[in-house]
């Protein structure tokens, strides 16, 4: 072959990756148009998977994945094989944990500790959906014990610099209205192109803009209907050229560099030619919903969290983006005297990829027919009111201890449930009881990367990793303890680094909330409650931040250097001028990467979620305490009943609120879509019920 063969192959190897991209595309809507139709089969009483695989063109084990409630009984009730061997050498390194509740115990209780577990474990039944992913563990022996270390010379420590705020204009690319500090003016913008919207924010602000938040108008999907994926069509508005500028590459200590592409809140980031000017464009959805308000009304909101703020921390500057906001924020709360003086040092990297891969974030889970009515009596909606700031009181701190099945089972009973309150995260072997009948309680892996699902069918058995308060809650639960085998687990000492952070934000949010009940102008009273919702997303994105993700890197490569494509990357976009990829790169020496704070946070609210008390009055909340068959799903921090509850809302965080709802029959949902639809129409009827309950700051 010579050169000239060599290009023509490669300008014919370019035109099927268009044309496979294109067929892709058309593949994902066909088969997602499958999926829901197969759902929608399922609502049928006398639905019959092996009769839908054959007509879907699926094997049987993707129905039961698309459609769980279609799962023959053979199949879910199917115990019957021996455990493998594998299996086997986990369950002779077991410990099983008791009710707490319990006073005495005896030998033959299965719910009682034993000093030494070495019978065959229960062998697990079938997945409730589709074939799980298995989570990792913890190396035996001394590899094993190597993880429970620190990363050397990386800690969190106070900063020793002041923040620098930067020019901010907020626009709206549907009206064009811009408003910088006071004034409001109104832009001409014949398309809503990148390059447009920095000539004109330029050319009005000559003096020089560094953030442009866009308010309404989203001028990244302008041409989503010319691309197969919303992503694609945010990649190629990102990156399309403009005169005078290119993609910053960063400057000083904020090493922000290169565009993020989010579908839907971008980062672009700029700079000009000749490195005078360097700019952002993002979204003020990072923040908040605006819910139409006009920019002027946006902007208030941004200067009353300001002022909001400085009353906690007089050097708080709000930066980009609320997580980077809320971890700034709490750099600053870190002592500098006394214990932690020296920092909060950061974990193993070991321990870190543990807890990315076994610490699941909110609980997103939809019940269908037959577990819930085909026509619900009604469709209540609960929303924990800043939920994530009732579960920083208490956070791990130090170098966790590993606990192994027989370390556990040498202790007290005592010292074991005091260990199960504590900070811990415990790999476990898990059994539904025989006569449970409510929602699932314990995460397990799904199939789908950091799915988890909530098995409930009695005599299930999984293996899955979960936290102190998820683990107390399956033992201590209103209804019958669950049994719990430890296998392995990771114990911290109990701390407050999160405590004096949270405190603060806490009564910025209160004064905030107080504004938007008070203030005698509305628009100030709708920009005080944007403001307050500015305050939550500064601790649940700051929450997120900890978690520290592996970091994945988005470039950039001229289509006639394509050879220059890492090799180990995944082309996401490309256009006839450039190719769009991105590529992971593991984990950053990042001095604030806490996940084992953000972990127990999580576990705290997915246990509350199911069950929480109300010291005040001694009353409980909670899916775990409304009737079987009346949970229809969970949302992060929201639950949908089919009856109302009487939990008590007195405003604080953690608080169940009555968000929405829709008096009956309703269709029973069975996609996300439905769902959502349903909640929007809850909320604006209970929105004009007489006697609606105050709205969520």
């Amino acid at each position: 072959m010579d050169a000239k063969a060599y290009n023509a192959m490669l300008a014919d190897l370019r035109r099927d990756r268009d044309q496979i991209k294109k067929a892709t595309a058309t593949l994902a809507s066909l088969q997602d148009a499958r999926d829901k139709k197969i759902r929608a089969l399922a609502g049928y009483e006398k639905a019959n998977a092996e009769r839908i695989a054959p007509a879907a063109g699926l094997g049987l084990a993707d129905i039961v994945r698309i459609a769980p409630a279609l799962t023959p009984a053979s199949l879910a009730d199917d115990t019957s094989r021996p455990p493998t061997e594998e299996e086997a050498d986990r369950g002779r390194d077991t410990q099983t944990v008791q009710d707490p509740r319990r006073t005495e115990s005896a030998p033959t209780d299965p719910q009682a500790p034993a000093q030494a577990d070495s019978q065959e474990p229960t062998p697990p039944s079938a997945p409730e959906a589709g074939q799980a992913r298995e989570l990792p563990s913890i190396p035996q022996g001394p590899q094993g014990d190597d993880w429970f270390t620190h990363t050397p010379n990386l800690a969190s420590t106070h900063p020793n610099f002041t923040q620098q705020a930067r020019s901010t204009v907020f626009l709206d690319t549907t009206t064009g209205i811009l408003v910088h500090r006071d004034q409001t003016l109104r832009l001409t913008l014949p398309d809503t192109a990148a390059a447009t919207i920095l000539q004109a924010v330029f050319h009005t602000i000559p003096e020089g803009t560094e953030r442009i938040f866009i308010t309404a108008g989203d001028p990244w999907h302008h041409q989503a209907d010319q691309h197969p994926f919303l992503k694609d069509a945010v990649a190629a508005w990102l990156n399309a050229p403009i005169p005078g500028w290119r993609t910053d590459t960063g400057r000083g200590k904020d090493r922000m560099a290169g565009h993020f592409i989010h579908p839907r809140n971008p980062v672009g980031r700029y700079q000009s030619d000749n490195g005078q000017y360097h700019v952002e464009i993002r979204s003020v959805g990072e923040w908040f919903d605006p819910e139409g308000a006009d920019p002027t009304v946006v902007r208030d909101a941004f200067v009353h969290l300001w002022k909001a703020l400085r009353t906690h921390w007089n050097d708080a500057v709000l930066m980009g983006s609320p997580s980077q906001t809320g971890r700034d924020l709490w750099t600053r709360t870190i002592p500098t005297r006394g214990q932690h003086a020296d920092g909060y040092p950061v974990l193993s990297e070991e321990l870190r990829g543990l807890l990315h891969a076994t610490a699941g974030q909110g609980r997103t889970e939809l019940i269908t027919p037959p577990q819930v009515p085909d026509k619900l009596p009604a469709l209540a909606e609960y929303d924990r009111t800043f939920a994530y700031a009732k579960h920083t009181w208490k956070s791990p701190v130090g170098t966790p201890r590993r606990i192994t099945a027989a370390t556990f089972a040498s202790w007290s009973e005592k010292d074991q449930i005091k260990a199960l309150y504590g900070c811990g995260h415990w790999h476990v072997r898990v059994t539904v009881p025989d006569t449970w009948n409510h929602v699932g309680i314990l995460p397990a892996p799904a199939p789908g990367d950091r799915a988890w699902h909530y098995p409930a069918k009695p005599g299930t058995t999984f293996t899955t990793w979960a936290g102190g308060p998820e683990i107390h809650t399956a033992l201590t639960n209103p209804i019958t303890p669950w049994h719990i085998e430890i296998i392995d687990g990771l114990l911290w000492d109990d701390g407050k680094p999160l405590d004096d952070w949270s405190k603060k934000l806490k009564e910025a949010w209160s004064s905030l909330a107080a504004q938007a009940d008070l203030h005698g102008d509305p628009a100030q009273r709708h920009a005080a409650r944007l403001a307050s919702r500015a305050v939550r997303s500064l601790l649940l994105y700051g929450i997120g931040a900890f978690a520290q993700r592996p970091r994945i890197v988005t470039g950039t490569t001229p289509r006639t250097m394509e050879r220059d494509v890492p090799a180990d990357a995944e082309i996401i976009g490309f256009t006839d001028e450039q190719i769009t990829w991105q590529r992971p790169t593991g984990f950053s020496r990042d001095p604030n990467a806490h996940p084992e704070w953000a972990a127990a946070i999580w576990s705290g609210a997915r246990a509350a979620l199911l069950s929480q008390r109300h010291r005040d009055d001694n009353t409980y909340a909670g899916a775990l305490h409304a009737p079987p068959g009346s949970v229809v799903a969970f949302r992060t921090d929201a639950i949908y009943l089919t009856q109302p509850q009487a939990w008590p809302y007195r405003g604080q965080p953690g608080d169940y609120l009555h968000k929405g709802h829709l008096a009956g029959p309703v269709a029973a949902p069975t996609t996300e879509d439905e769902l959502l639809a349903l909640r929007d129409a809850g909320r604006a009827a209970l929105q004009q019920a007489p006697t609606a309950t105050p709205r969520e700051a």
